[in-house]
């Protein structure tokens, strides 16, 4: 967790500084000028803990949500009422949100924040630091968590305002979202030289060049969609600054689950980009600052078998279209989902709960309601909105908390005291390299190195399933690849929208419109910032 985490207590100076396009009317006073602080190595990593801070709030819930609960990947309905919090997750699954929508406010709020804190650190360590190698890198560091705040907003929103100035709170209008992708390239490309390509403890949790590699090529993958123009080449010559680096490597199939592990971290060969976690150093600025996946991963009445100290949601679960992808039994990774008749970890003794019959099936009609059953918990592949179609119900009692495959990806955290995990969640990994460069060549980009995409693809199948090799790759094959490869990292619905997929219908959900690739500017935003214009469509 390095000094990241240890920065924690400055966090408070700055959470007033809040997002660019937000004004704020209340002036700040405090004691910690420039000519008291930061003064030395240790005030300047603190100076900067507030920006990896807020990169830390809202990626396991909000952007989780609005990443995956608006496509197949996963879905949140509701139980008897419980959950249905305003129909915000039954919207995200029928593309019906509004500009209101919370989960849009806080993507936006959150994106804004990181940017907002980050022009902020940029200003105060400019003024402060002393000039040198140290003082580039630590710039370099804020403008790349920076520029990874600007991708996500663009790509979530398409057309934002740039906003570089710490305290200028002018009403900026949108960006294109080609100048905005001009923008963070370039970013990027200037921070470059500056980054460390050390890997490891001191660098962990920081960007590095390889991090910095990784988010072009993210970029120019999708860029024939953010722009209009095709950068697969480019995407290519990304990629391969990082192989060719030698720095990362495959997790072998016997330890690909273990990556998500409550105790990752640096020693993970193949994390270029990760965010640490740590329970005990939550909660600081004013944002959920926590991975809360077993709350909503992990079922109920499996409580006890994975010795949480609290009682999960379990709330949330994937479709059948979804699951279909993990179609090959010899795959390791088919063993981050809960499936059909559960058993203790022996395989053979029976997960099992005692209840009555009425609470079991609340439609249950026969003459014992409140009579005792004891039933092996099983969950089923579909979800049947039993109790309520409007209110995107299943019902509240053991049937319907036990429908839909659920994903234990981010394995239980059993030494936390609450919700909140230690497993520290990747942004990029190796294996999302590999498929990029794949991906490129396969949509017209040149080999280089001697990959070709089937090379590459079968690299990765190679650590992950004893299934013989392929043969042959297709784009649709490519596809199915990243679902199982990246289930609940938060990149499906950039996936789907590219693949051409984000269309189709799946679940209840039969809208099409591609107005809905990109979501609202929510109405906080267009009445702090009256510059504004809204997305088509909304």
């Amino acid at each position: 967790m390095n000094r990241i985490l240890k920065s924690i207590g400055f966090c408070a100076i700055l959470t007033l500084c809040f997002a660019s396009c937000q004004k704020v009317s209340v002036p700040v006073k405090t004691e910690l000028t420039p000519d008291v602080f930061p003064q030395n190595t240790d005030q300047y990593a603190q100076a900067a803990g507030p920006v990896y801070v807020a990169l830390r709030g809202n990626i396991s819930v909000e952007h989780f949500f609005m990443q995956s609960a608006s496509t197949d990947e996963v879905i949140f309905p509701a139980y008897g009422g419980n959950w249905y919090n305003g129909g915000e997750f039954q919207q995200l699954h029928y593309h019906t949100w509004t500009k209101d929508h919370p989960g849009v406010s806080g993507e936006w709020y959150w994106t804004s924040t990181i940017i907002g804190l980050a022009n902020q650190t940029l200003a105060t360590l400019q003024a402060a630091e002393p000039e040198g190698t140290a003082k580039q890198q630590d710039l370099a560091q804020i403008r790349m968590v920076r520029a990874l705040a600007y991708f996500y907003q663009m790509d979530s929103f398409g057309n934002v305002p740039i906003v570089t100035v710490a305290g200028d709170y002018a009403a900026h209008p949108n960006k294109t979202r080609s100048e905005v992708f001009n923008f963070i390239e370039s970013e990027i490309k200037a921070a470059l030289p500056s980054l460390s390509s050390t890997t490891g403890q001191t660098t962990y949790g920081k960007p590095t060049k390889y991090m910095a590699y990784a988010l072009l090529a993210k970029m120019y993958l999708n860029a024939e969609y953010y722009t209009g123009t095709k950068r697969y080449d480019d995407c290519i010559a990304a990629c391969d600054n990082v192989i060719n680096s030698g720095a990362f490597h495959l997790e072998a199939r016997g330890t690909y689950l273990k990556m998500f592990y409550p105790d990752n971290g640096p020693q993970t060969a193949e994390f270029i980009f990760a965010i640490p976690f740590d329970p005990t150093a939550a909660n600081t600025l004013p944002f959920r600052s926590q991975n809360l996946h077993q709350r909503y991963d992990l079922p109920r009445r499996l409580v006890n078998k994975y010795k949480v100290n609290f009682t999960p949601d379990g709330a949330i679960s994937t479709l059948p279209t979804y699951y279909a992808n993990f179609n090959d039994p010899n795959d390791i990774r088919n063993k981050q989902w809960l499936t059909g008749k559960q058993y203790q970890f022996d395989g053979i003794t029976p997960v099992t709960y005692t209840t009555t019959n009425q609470s079991y099936n609340q439609f249950y009609t026969g003459s014992d309601p409140n009579g005792a059953l004891t039933y092996q918990v099983e969950l089923t592949p579909n979800i049947v909105l039993r109790q309520d179609v409007g209110t995107f119900d299943v019902g509240n009692d053991e049937i319907g908390w036990n429908m839909g495959y659920r994903n234990i990806k981010f394995y239980p955290d059993s030494t936390s005291l609450n919700r909140n995990m230690k497993n520290d969640i990747p942004i990029f990994r190796y294996s999302d390299i590999l498929l990029m460069k794949a991906e490129a060549i396969l949509r017209g980009g040149a080999t280089t190195l001697g990959q070709t995409a089937l090379t590459l693809v079968n690299t990765l199948r190679a650590e992950r399933t004893t299934s013989a090799a392929w043969s042959t790759v297709t784009l649709d094959d490519l596809y199915a690849e990243r679902c199982r490869e990246f289930a609940w990292e938060s990149w499906h619905r950039n996936d789907m929208i590219r693949f051409g997929k984000y269309e189709s219908s799946w679940g209840f959900k039969t809208d099409a419109n591609p107005a809905h690739r990109i979501f609202p500017i929510p109405t906080s935003a267009m009445q702090l910032n009256k510059a504004l214009v809204q997305n088509p469509g909304y």
